[in-house]
């Protein structure tokens, strides 16, 4: 018989609690589907990006109903990841986790409402939208470290998409 130091080792148990796995909270419960994007947050390289791709799917219906639906529909998933992305963070214990990208897929319908379905406007938006989501400019990092919970992990995504739609904005001002 072996002697162990730790009795709850002895018995089979440790105090220690083990992570949960990103997998199973992703996939388990609808709000953890929703925030990890249907699936896409779970790419292993660049989630944010695959997130953002995935996106892009699901705003080509949302921009086949009239703007102010369509907008009414992307602030209606605002408030909807305020708690999906919150409970979905709780759970992994992680404040804004990487795989979690529903904030990326409100933020990229939040710049496609306003830019010509047209794909070179697209692609400006995404890259433009991936751009200050990354990079974070101020105020976008200073809030992003500073506010908890579901509203810190859906509002530096809302502040890049505006970002991204001002340069889109003067772009189309400029291109007439």
């Amino acid at each position: 018989m072996v002697a162990c130091s730790n009795p709850h080792e002895a018995a089979g148990t440790t105090l220690e609690t083990k992570p949960p796995n990103t997998r199973q909270v992703a996939l388990a419960t609808p709000s953890g589907f929703l925030a990890f994007g249907l699936g896409s947050g779970l790419s292993p390289k660049a989630p944010g990006t695959a997130g953002t791709v995935a996106a892009l799917v699901f705003a080509v219906p949302l921009l086949a109903l009239p703007f102010w639906i369509g907008l009414l529909v992307v602030l209606a998933a605002f408030f909807l990841g305020l708690y999906i992305c919150g409970e979905t963070s709780r759970r992994l214990g992680v404040h804004d986790h990487g795989g979690i990208v529903w904030d990326e897929f409100v933020g990229m319908w939040l710049v496609l409402l306003f830019v010509p379905f047209e794909p070179l406007w697209w692609l400006a938006a995404f890259v433009l939208f991936r751009v200050f989501d990354i990079l974070k400019p101020w105020p976008i990092r200073w809030l992003d470290r500073r506010v908890g919970g579901g509203l810190g992990i859906m509002i530096d995504d809302v502040l890049a998409a505006v970002y991204a739609l001002a340069v889109l904005v003067v772009a189309q001002v400029w291109l007439g």
